[in-house]
């Protein structure tokens, strides 16, 4: 049976694995691209064929005066010509029998109407033929172990054949990591640039490369994301195989507001981020993290593990402390070694030095060896981070990792630093070993802090299981608008409570209401046109009388709108508790999703909310209560009760499963909830059809 990977690696290979490359546009003089293309594909192991009606020969290649003259149909067309030439040429690339064309210009959907027209024309083209388009507006590609250099920018040739694979959306930033990674001594797989992306995708590319055996780890850049959904299920399917690392662009982009408070708190960039996590990848915030990073998941591994413990050990207490710092506060255990491991240790070091973990030794000295060792063999343990500046030779760095790995199987990150030309024989026998090395201690330990973030979404992904599909599967959908009390009969149904109301079409209803709960009471406007109640003075709490009960119903009578259908809501006062927040919304991207927050004014204005895709497993939901700042809120904060987890994850997984079954809810806000030790109570519910 095929597999997405599978089918898209064979819509991809004449664009990534060509065998033959024609230069449309081709030129003589070294200052064109045309020129530089060519000049780029001096080491193709395939036939180069320059296209040029007014040239003869360029750089030895003879030249072609049209596609139709080349005697062979060619697997890959690049396109270095003015757009409003690019269609009518890619058009000939089709009648000819190319594969796929990639077209440097730009000039189309990314300047207005009329570009957005052109590549209109130019994706028409590729759905007719079967073609496949790069760009336009790419920087091209690069796969150097078939010398593939298929892009203008010059000098960039020599780079090396390795494991690391690139996808960016910019070709400038696609350029600007694969020399990165060149300059750090990584080879690369494959480097490319999507540009418009018109025609192939991020998603695509994705599944390509998980289906490439000669990719070893797969590093992403995003600035947009259209199509979110697409995206996370080619993520997830590709860390079932191998690490995904990602660089999200985009901050300061808070996204549209909505009607409720979800809206409001689910921005673009922080829905965008949470996704990519939530799908297996390794979230990064900037190229040089994302290039260590990849680095790192492409020689080490850890087993799938919720909080794998790192060991430290340091030649120095003061890159050890950075390290330390850098991996608790990306929440990372570094947990106390065992009294019998601190006691082995110390009969190994001299004294006045930590013993705990991080273990300082002073200096790097005889010892350092057996004292990593003895770090690596406690229970806690998972992975070892070992830093200690170059001097003397006084530790085989490299001899000293392997060991680790062979004698505890375990992954090691090694950091360490000196002159450029005493340190490149050690950064050298670590990458032959393929044990990650950095030049500093806080890049060193953003890799280590990978390596275990990469581990905590693998042991999720295999206790929950495979949840990303949203099914929409539901058999009646849901007709709206929807008042306070139907949102919540609707939520019921799914395991989430309210607090015991009545419906009450009367004053006298109401009073009886109050009567038959007891005091005090809740009352509200109810009535679907009004969703933001208690700005206009809709909802009034704590009554205990029936001349405060008359005073509420007053200032509800006199909200403007349609009288004739207005009820009130007459309900129990829910006891004290903590509150949070749970939203869905069906975003336009990356469909039905999940939001949780601390309470309706905290996370307003604190931002400490968290987000999902729905559907989403068990042990998904419970990362998200782990995801707040306010989290030990939950957790008895000063003498106050703990409250229910297990209920908060359930309401979470319900509220998932309800928007994966009906796209018809475009929104949902239950705001707020209060959580109590054995369970919870929904206050207020919006439901938006």
């Amino acid at each position: 049976m095929s597999t997405p990977s599978s089918l898209t690696r064979s819509s991809l290979a004449r664009l990534f694995e060509p065998r033959s490359i024609a230069v449309v546009g081709a030129s003589a003089s070294p200052d064109k691209p045309g020129w530089h293309i060519v000049n780029m594909l001096g080491g193709f192991q395939g036939a180069v064929y320059p296209v040029n009606p007014r040239a003869a020969e360029i750089l030895g290649h003879k030249v072609y005066g049209r596609l139709a003259d080349i005697p062979e149909p060619v697997d890959l067309v690049a396109l270095v010509v003015p757009p409003a030439a690019s269609v009518g040429l890619l058009r000939e690339a089709a009648d000819a029998g190319a594969g796929a064309a990639f077209m440097i210009s730009g000039g189309f959907g990314e300047t207005g109407a009329a570009g957005l027209a052109l590549q209109e024309s130019a994706l028409a083209i590729c759905r007719d033929s079967g073609m496949r388009l790069l760009g336009p507006n790419t920087s091209g590609f690069i796969a150097p172990a078939r010398g593939a250099f298929c892009t203008f920018m010059p000098g960039i040739g020599d780079m090396a054949a390795g494991g690391i694979s690139i996808a960016a959306q910019s070709g400038g930033i696609n350029i600007t990591l694969a020399l990165a990674a060149h300059r750090d001594g990584h080879g690369i797989r494959l480097a490319v640039g999507l540009g418009n992306a018109a025609d192939v995708a991020l998603p695509e590319v994705v599944d390509y490369l998980a289906d490439d055996d000669g990719t070893e780890v797969i590093a992403l850049h995003l600035e947009g994301v259209t199509d979110g959904r697409a995206l996370y299920d080619a993520i997830r399917r590709a860390t079932r195989r191998k690490p995904v690392v990602a660089l999200p662009i985009g901050r300061a982009d808070l996204g549209g507001f909505a009607e409720s408070h979800t809206g409001n708190l689910m921005g673009s960039f922080a829905l965008t981020r949470n996704a990519l996590i939530q799908a297996g990848a390794v979230v990064c915030d900037g190229l040089t993290e994302l290039i260590d990073a990849a680095h790192a998941l492409a020689t080490s591994r850890l087993p799938p593990n919720p909080d794998p413990g790192i060991g430290i050990l340091t030649g120095q207490a003061g890159p050890g402390l950075l390290m330390t710092d850098e991996l608790r506060q990306a929440g990372i255990a570094v947990p106390d070694l065992t009294d019998a491991s601190v006691a082995r240790i110390g009969n190994l070091l001299p004294p006045m030095t930590y013993l705990k973990n991080p273990v300082d030794t002073g200096r790097p000295g005889a010892t350092f060896a057996d004292v990593a060792n003895e770090v690596a063999a406690d229970p806690a343990i998972d992975a070892l981070m070992i830093w200690a500046l170059l001097e003397d030779d006084l530790v085989d760095l490299a001899k000293l990792g392997q060991d680790i790995r062979r004698n505890h199987h375990m992954a090691v990150v090694m950091g360490t630093d000196s002159t450029p030309e005493l340190i490149a024989p050690t950064m050298n026998r670590l990458r032959d070993a393929r044990i990650p090395g950095y030049h500093a201690p806080d890049r060193a330990a953003r890799a280590m802090r990978a390596l275990a973030q990469e581990s905590r979404a693998a042991w999720r992904r295999s206790r929950d299981g495979d949840r990303a599909a949203a099914t929409n599967s539901a058999k009646d959908g849901l007709a709206g608008p929807l008042d306070e009390n139907a949102a919540k009969e609707l939520i019921a149904t799914i395991g989430i409570p309210g607090p015991r109301r009545a419906v009450c079409n009367s004053r006298q209803r109401a009073s009886d209401a109050m009567l038959g709960f007891g005091v005090p009471v809740v009352v509200k406007i109810l009535d679907p046109a009004i969703t933001h109640k208690t700005e206009l003075g809709g909802v009034h709490v704590g009554l205990q009388t029936q001349a405060a009960l008359d005073f509420a119903l007053d200032a509800i009578d006199a909200i403007p709108g349609n009288h004739a259908g207005r009820k009130y809501l007459v309900e129990e006062m829910a006891p004290p508790g903590v509150e949070i927040i749970i939203g869905a919304t069906n975003d336009a991207r990356f469909g039905p999703t999940v939001l949780l927050g601390l309470g309706g004014t905290a996370a307003e204005a604190m931002g400490d909310v968290t987000m999902r895709l729905a559907p989403l497993g068990w042990h998904e939901a419970a990362s998200m209560i782990n995801d707040l700042r306010g989290r030990d809120l939950l957790e008895g904060w000063r003498g106050a009760p703990t409250v229910d987890r297990k209920a908060i994850c359930a309401a979470l997984v319900a509220i998932g499963d309800l928007m994966a079954r009906h796209g018809e809810i475009k929104e949902l806000d239950l705001n707020p909830v209060r959580v109590y030790p054995d369970g919870l109570l929904a206050l207020d519910a919006l439901i938006v059809i």
